[in-house]
């Protein structure tokens, strides 16, 4: 691996991946601010001394509150190497706990957690100002050599200078040690007891400890009730839940039948004036079906009537409806067959003499 990189780059142990430990209960017995709560990881930079330059490194996460990493920059000299700590968190470690016991495993698998370490050539002059400074805690540099490093970094980033960065992508994975809890037993007896409430209880609603109290050491007693407490709130949690759901379901329940109720009233309208069509949307299907029905109303009918009478009368005065008596049947109705024999007509001309 050192052969293919960079003479600015520093190797990364482990190459791909973090891995954490994830347990039911803090690995110590210390407060939640202890750093001996925390699942903890080990990050080595080695200088392989491919260049006789100092270089500069900065590790970056994509989650800085969730982990604490000792020290995040430095300077590694030639053919040396600087350890760095990453510690989980007790509060997160809880979290990631619980998402185990409720999803299991493979809730954890997909981590978008991600850490970047960094490195970059440094002049002589700037690395020896850190030769022989005596460290703090965590391997912690002096606040004037922070804030140096810190100066030099946003220098590189903003593109104040031509520096190249070497950067390395680490992932993030997070494995449960099973041997502190049994998740497996914890999951099968909140499922049995969900079952008789009509619900899935939660998973971490677990047995109580069948470890004898006088058995238990103080700490130990004080982890019990810590858990027992949240698993009161985690049980009040779900019943709140189930109300909720069961109110929601309630009023889709009622609403639903309201909606029945007016459809079966509308369908009844409707038939009772003879519709025998689909639901009625909106109230006016009624005057929708009327409307679109296709027939001529009685107005049109008259209207029509009307027209043709007066049509009639002007055609007779003009003398244009002769093309009638050729018609058959029609034109001895009309009475042009009478009008046209000769003894017919001297018969009504004697008549009118």
């Amino acid at each position: 691996m050192a052969s293919s990189l960079p003479p600015y780059a520093l190797e990364v142990t482990p190459e791909s991946s973090l891995q954490f430990s994830i347990t039911q209960y803090p690995p110590s017995s210390g407060g939640d601010g202890d750093e001996s709560n925390a699942s903890k990881c080990m990050l080595t930079l080695r200088h392989t001394g491919a260049t006789k330059e100092c270089l500069a490194f900065k590790v970056k996460t994509t989650q800085p509150r969730r982990y604490l990493v000792r020290p995040n920059q430095g300077i590694v000299y030639p053919n040396s190497s600087e350890t760095i700590s990453i510690l989980l968190v007790d509060k997160d470690r809880q979290v990631l706990w619980s998402t185990y016991e409720r999803l299991g495993q493979s809730a954890l698998d997909h981590s978008k957690d991600k850490f970047l370490v960094q490195s970059c050539v440094v002049s002589e002059e700037f690395a020896e100002q850190f030769q022989g400074d005596e460290r703090g805690e965590g391997g912690q540099y002096r606040k004037e050599l922070v804030e140096a490093l810190t100066a030099m970094w946003n220098s590189v980033a903003s593109g104040g200078t031509d520096v190249a960065v070497y950067n390395k992508k680490l992932h993030v994975k997070h494995l449960v040690d099973v041997s502190t809890g049994d998740a497996g037993n914890n999951e099968a007896s909140a499922a049995g007891a969900g079952a008789g409430l009509g619900g899935t209880l939660p998973p971490s609603f677990s047995q109580p400890n069948q470890q004898s109290a006088d058995k238990m050491s103080p700490e130990q007693l004080f982890d019990e009730v810590a858990s027992l407490r949240r698993k009161y709130d985690e049980l009040v949690a779900f019943s709140v839940n189930l109300t909720a759901e069961r109110d929601i379901l309630n009023n889709t329940l009622e609403q639903t039948r309201r909606d029945l109720n007016r459809e079966i009233a509308s369908r009844q309208a409707l038939e009772k004036q003879g519709f025998k069509g689909g639901p009625v949307k909106g109230g006016v299907g009624g005057q929708n079906k009327s409307k679109g029905g296709g027939g001529i109303s009685m107005n049109t009918m008259i209207i029509v009537v009307i027209l043709s009478f007066l049509a009639a009368i002007r055609a007779t005065n003009n003398g244009s409806v002769g093309f009638l008596r050729s018609v058959p049947a029609l034109g001895g109705f009309l009475g042009f067959n009478r009008l046209d024999h000769p003894s017919r007509v001297d018969s009504a001309l004697k008549d009118e003499l």
